[in-house]
């Protein structure tokens, strides 16, 4: 007998523990373990790997990353309910499961690990974009970020220029990381069904973002330009309070394109221009 076999069933757990999903909490918990397994196969090798999971409710994906071979998972989980649940997961594999009680938006997870760490999770939608900003703000100590969204959040973050999707969000992940899209997920595969169906993407940090520019003067800038995404951009940067027309010129940009077709390089340009100005 391997680790974990003697684990009851998912919704075994759930019934046990009382474990109905909280709308408040943004839950639905996925139960197929194929599909938890496919999740932990997207991160890549995990064979002594120190893995950071968020929100792992009754702990189907949690067993998947433990079993894909992860010598040390942090899991953060802000819900009291869940920890025997947990604790029973933490007593099948010894010594490799730490269960925090804790709120992910607030906790620094850097502060857990030394070197570098994977994120793998199944993403409350209600804070999953905050929680990737504040993950990219400290990207030099996670080697990945294996992420499942709401389709519309994870269209954003993979999306091209002149697209819908494409934007501020767009910018920021592509600028720091290398992105996939891995699969979607149907609602029928949650406990409760969402509205929606969920993606998972998969973010590597880049050692260096993919073009020079101050991360804070680009934000600014895509900000502006996006704030008014339908008109011009000699008319949506004049927020900015310098001559856009100027600064369109020196970053080689026609000032009558709008935001949605500029590049990632084509915008750290014109953030290195306006920081010169």
């Amino acid at each position: 007998m391997t680790e974990g076999d003697d684990l009851p069933p998912l919704r075994e757990v759930i019934a046990r523990y009382g474990l109905n999903a909280e709308k408040s909490l943004g839950q639905n918990f996925l139960l197929d373990l194929n599909l938890t397994g496919r999740i932990a196969r997207c991160a890549g090798k995990l064979d002594g790997e120190t893995v950071i999971e968020i929100g792992p409710g009754p702990g189907g994906l949690t067993r998947a990353i433990l079993d894909a071979g992860a010598k040390r998972l942090i899991v953060i989980e802000k819900d009291t309910r869940c920890l025997p649940a947990l604790a029973d997961i933490a007593e099948a594999y010894p010594d490799r499961l730490e269960i925090m009680n804790e709120d992910a938006l607030e906790i620094d997870e850097t502060a857990l690990f030394d070197g570098r760490a994977k994120i793998i999770a199944n993403l409350p939608y209600n804070v999953a974009t905050p929680l990737l900003i504040k993950w990219l703000n400290k990207r030099e100590r996670f080697s990945s970020l294996t992420l499942m969204f709401q389709k519309e959040v994870s269209d954003r973050i993979t999306a091209v220029p002149r697209t819908k999707a494409y934007g501020r969000l767009s910018i920021l992940c592509q600028w720091l990381c290398e992105t996939k899209r891995e699969f979607d997920i149907s609602p029928r595969a949650f406990t409760p069904p969402p509205k929606v169906t969920s993606t998972v993407v998969t973010l590597r940090p880049r050692a260096e973002p993919a073009f020079p520019a101050d991360q804070a003067v680009l934000e600014k800038v895509v900000a502006a330009a996006f704030g008014q995404r339908r008109k011009m951009l000699r008319a949506s940067l004049k927020p900015l309070g310098k001559p856009p027309e100027d600064m369109l010129e020196k970053a080689g940009i026609t000032p009558t394109r709008r935001a949605e077709e500029l590049s990632v390089e084509e915008f750290c340009a014109l953030a290195r221009v306006y920081a010169a100005a």
